[in-house]
């Protein structure tokens, strides 16, 4: 009996390369198609909206004009309200006139002075030299009255006294809002608003003391 042997067929070296070169490169090219995509591109900021320039504020704008820049009434003098003082009904008050034109201003005595009321009405009030019995012990409203001489810049000054008194239900209590005085005699007059009315009840009196210097 004769037995056949089998021979097996060598695959050739070059067919063996090729084949595990294709199939190494289907393996990279397969991982490579799953690996992560790109970072999305950052989307660019918001950009700005051009517009009008607004204009800087201007340093240099002059300011309102001061009390002191106000203008010098006809006269060549200004009336200013002093400090008052009030204790138990008994009023004082003060008031400065200053010389605020350009030549020397006399004034001797006493000023002329009345009131009136916020309607601007006057009112009936009896204003005697002095302390007029109101008080006593008031220097300046019972001194002598002297003749005073200002230079520009220079002041004087003059005090009044009276009583917040309703002594008879019948008379209306009156409150002047507005103080007139003529400085000498023929002078223009000047009037006031007064921040503290004069509170006189029904008294119907005022005490007025002299012109004196005043240092400024």
């Amino acid at each position: 009996m004769i037995v056949k042997r089998r021979t097996r067929r060598r695959i050739p070296a070059l067919v063996t390369a090729g084949v595990l070169a294709g199939v190494l490169a289907g393996v990279l090219a397969g991982a490579s198609g799953c690996s992560a995509p790109p970072a999305p591109r950052t989307a660019p900021g918001p950009t700005a909206v051009s517009g009008p320039a607004r204009p800087a504020p201007d340093r240099g704008a002059p300011s309102a004009p001061s009390a002191t820049a106000q203008a010098c009434p006809e006269g060549g003098v200004r009336l200013v309200e002093g400090e008052g003082n009030a204790a138990m009904g008994l009023r004082v008050a003060d008031f400065q006139l200053v010389n605020c034109g350009t030549q020397p201003y006399m004034l001797e005595g006493y000023p002329q002075l009345s009131l009136r009321d916020d309607g601007d009405d006057p009112l009936e009030v009896s204003v005697e030299h002095g302390s007029a019995g109101i008080t006593t012990g008031t220097p300046n409203l019972d001194a002598a009255p002297q003749r005073v001489t200002l230079a520009p810049g220079q002041a004087a000054g003059f005090g009044i006294v009276w009583r917040n008194l309703v002594t008879d239900g019948t008379v209306v209590a009156t409150t002047a809002r507005v103080l007139e005085v003529e400085p000498r005699p023929g002078a223009p007059r000047l009037s006031l608003r007064l921040a503290s009315p004069v509170d006189l009840g029904n008294t119907g009196k005022l005490g007025l003391g002299p012109w004196q210097p005043l240092s400024r």
